[in-house]
């Protein structure tokens, strides 16, 4: 008799919600679309999807070459994975087939990936300017201060809490519970001063919105509804591009080249914006929550591309 014959179903069921916790819900539901893709290909193949040969997903991932991103193909992989090893199956997700497949892929199909577009300082002030719709622009001017100034991740934006936020007269300190670097739920602390111009304070955009939403607990940005009414539930996270998408129309601001317009640019706009303050590399990290210098150091030499060329001290 196997040991998991001897133990209760509940101990079972509660060993497996911890670990379907081990990731982020956003992930988990990625991987099960993967999964569910990847399972009807496999019955209209009428080949078995678990466990599945390596040279089996190699053929899946080929089909999918010329209509999706190389990152799309390494996740199906990752959703694969994940799949064999909770059954009990072996995965070895660099084996020779996978691995080739892969890049041989890339080589023949790889295009650049469209990277988010930092939004500076320069465009979070043109994007304030157009906050001037009432209750609605109240509270996007406020997210989009604190988005930029705190460098928040989107999940961590809808996941502000009126009990996570310490006004002082200085500023502003700013708890974060759980961030994606952070599956230890260990949290972190910002400090946000308030801002030189009245207009683009964070601290000062902030205060505004709580006294107008009248918010004392819970959620800080909240759903607004077409009587004008702010809702107890936080926004959806997918409600954030919407807004931003809607405040870079009315500021006539677009994106150039391979770069796309997103949520991640105020993030990004952030670090650039530090970096050409002269910050130094620890002191962004720690601000920004980064674990991985390589990643913060991506957005570092997209602001020097240009000012600290080779190509501008050659006397042309």
């Amino acid at each position: 008799m196997s040991e998991l014959a001897l133990l209760p179903d509940a101990e079972v069921a509660r060993a497996a919600g911890y670990a379907r916790q081990a990731l982020a819900p956003a992930t988990l539901a990625a991987y099960a679309a993967d999964w569910a893709d990847f399972e009807a290909w496999c019955r209209e193949k009428g080949i078995a999807a678990l466990p599945a040969t390596p040279v089996t997903v190699a053929a899946y991932l080929a089909t999918l070459a010329t209509t999706h991103a190389g990152a799309t193909l390494r996740r199906r992989l990752a959703a694969i994975g994940r799949a064999h090893r909770m059954a009990g199956h072996p995965w070895l997700g660099s084996h020779p087939a996978l691995r080739d497949t892969l890049a041989g892929i890339a080589r023949q199909h790889g295009v650049p990936q469209r990277r988010a577009a930092a939004i500076g300082t320069a465009e979070i002030r043109r994007l304030v300017a157009t906050c001037s719709d009432g209750l609605t622009g109240t509270r996007d001017k406020a997210l989009l201060l604190l988005g930029f100034a705190a460098a928040l991740r989107r999940s961590e934006l809808v996941a502000v809490q009126r009990e996570h936020l310490t006004v002082t007269p200085e500023g502003l300190r700013l708890l974060i519970p759980r961030a994606k670097a952070d599956q230890q739920g260990r949290g972190a602390e910002l400090g946000l001063p308030r801002g030189k111009t009245p207009e683009t304070c964070p601290v000062r955009a902030l205060e505004t919105w709580l006294q107008a939403s009248d918010c004392r607990y819970g959620p800080v940005f909240r759903k607004i509804d077409r009587w004008g009414t702010v809702e107890t539930a936080a926004l959806h996270p997918y409600a954030l591009p919407r807004i931003l998408r809607r405040r870079l129309a009315l500021a006539g601001i677009k994106a150039s080249g391979l770069e796309r317009l997103s949520l991640h640019g105020l993030r990004a706009g952030f670090i650039t914006e530090a970096y050409k303050a002269g910050v130094r590399d620890e002191a962004i990290m720690e601000h920004s929550r980064h674990r991985d210098i390589r990643t913060m150091r991506g957005y570092v030499r997209r602001a020097k591309l240009v000012g600290e060329s080779p190509a501008g001290i050659v006397g042309l």
